[in-house]
């Protein structure tokens, strides 16, 4: 039986384990992206979808860890991380809206 480590150093077998690696490296990929569209970013918008996007990255890795590690509790700090990032993103949102309204 061919074991795969995953990024977290859980030993995992088969396809399973295998897919779950993966996922953990492409995450790990674009996780680097989104960091470096926040840190280059030309506008403060660019930073802010970067900034969002990072935090479902975030998400995703706990997700990922969840099934990895079958430790519930860490979904439920997931869906709180996404719902606290939605609401950042929201608020960002009524901020330009109500800064371009101004100009009008």
């Amino acid at each position: 039986m061919t074991y795969f480590t995953s990024v977290f150093g859980l030993e995992l077998s088969g396809f399973l384990g295998l897919c779950l690696a993966l996922a953990g490296l492409m995450t790990t990929f674009a996780l680097g992206a989104a960091t470096w569209r926040l840190l280059k970013g030309p506008t403060v918008a660019d930073r802010v979808v970067a900034l969002d996007l990072i935090s479902m990255i975030l998400v995703a890795f706990l997700v990922l860890f969840t099934m990895a590690s079958g430790v519930g509790p860490y979904m439920d700090a997931a869906i709180v991380l996404s719902l606290v990032a939605f609401l950042g993103t929201v608020a960002f949102a009524r901020f330009l809206e109500r800064s371009y309204g101004e100009d009008e």
